[in-house]
């Protein structure tokens, strides 16, 4: 399985292209002559990066474009979002940061419950840190898997690459799974939450987005990492995706679980964790799993107010910055 992979770094002349993940990265054997591009594009994998040697002469100005679905809960936003993209302006003074919401829905809401919008699209983002004479440009997903959310982010990259001198995609929040001597970025994760020890009798569900995409088997790698922590009273479940509520709450009754702490594992605490997980609606994850005769406890706190997940996201914009200078 190794032989067609190297610990090397990719350059093709004739695209100017190059890919990396921090200081490893799956490539083509150096044996594969004139690969085609289609090969190329499917061992890109990591770290995205574009240099565009047309553009040698241009002076170096940076930015560093952070990109969220965004919010229309307002505190989330700058509990959240905000504060991530905070932190990673300090980890980066230098360099102009901008925050972008791929959610062209949550920007419309935003401006007309709120009367202004501070945001834009990815699109204009970029046309305008074109217009102002930014030639590298990193992007910065706040993506919590590889999902349906990251390929946009990946195909705005492919989009806007050749239009700046370099331009680079950091990994989402959980890429690497330890496989291949690769980070473990799951175990990390998992890790970070910091989740508290209850009672015997108690369980914690986590509740995930989930989506079509085949990354949703991420939800099944979380669970795993959490089994090699010892935390068997800690399930994942999904709002839209793979398992749902109803295939554990069951397991849990049989297993005797008496109460059960409900929270978000998403970014911010925003609609599906206020209304679908926490809501008073029949509906609602918190009345159906009362109405099992459970107790239940809501935790109304996302990902990006966890300092230490804000940490790891810092880490992924380092990988991207350190690709798009080197």
């Amino acid at each position: 399985m190794k032989s067609w992979k190297k610990f090397l770094a990719v350059s093709a002349a004739c695209s100017g292209l190059f890919f990396a993940h921090a200081d490893a990265a799956y490539v083509l054997n150096d044996e594969v002559e004139n690969p085609p591009a289609a090969l190329q594009m499917a061992t890109q994998i990591g770290v995205l990066s574009y240099k565009n040697n047309a553009f040698d002469s241009y002076m170096d100005k940076d930015a560093i474009v952070v990109l969220s679905f965004g919010t229309t809960f307002k505190d989330q936003r700058a509990k959240s979002i905000d504060a991530t993209a905070q932190a990673i302006q300090a980890a980066h003074p230098k360099a102009k940061v901008v925050t972008a919401f791929t959610s062209h829905i949550v920007l419309k809401h935003i401006m007309e419950n709120e009367g202004k919008c501070d945001y834009l699209t990815p699109e204009q983002t970029l046309d305008q840190l074109k217009r102002e004479g930014y030639t590298r440009i990193a992007l910065v997903s706040l993506d919590v898997i590889p999902g349906m959310e990251y390929k946009y982010d990946v195909a705005l990259f492919h989009q806007y690459k050749t239009e700046f001198k370099a331009m680079t995609l950091a990994t989402p929040l959980m890429y690497w799974q330890g496989q291949e001597e690769q980070p473990d970025d799951v175990m990390e994760v998992m890790q970070a939450l910091n989740l508290p020890a209850y009672k015997k009798g108690t369980a914690i569900l986590l509740m995930a987005h989930g989506t079509p995409d085949p990354s949703n088997a991420y939800y099944s790698v979380m669970q795993s990492k959490l089994k090699q922590m010892k935390r068997n009273d800690v399930h994942i479940y999904t709002v839209e995706g793979w398992p749902r509520l109803e295939d554990w709450a069951g397991k849990l009754k049989m297993h005797k679980v008496e109460k059960i702490i409900l929270m978000p594992l998403m970014m911010v605490a925003g609609d599906h964790a206020t209304n679908d997980m926490a809501g008073d609606e029949e509906d609602s994850h918190k009345v159906i799993l009362q109405n099992m005769g459970f107790k239940v406890e809501t935790k109304l706190q996302g990902l990006g107010e966890n300092k230490k997940i804000r940490n790891i996201f810092v880490e992924r914009a380092n990988e991207a910055w350190d690709a798009l200078t080197k």
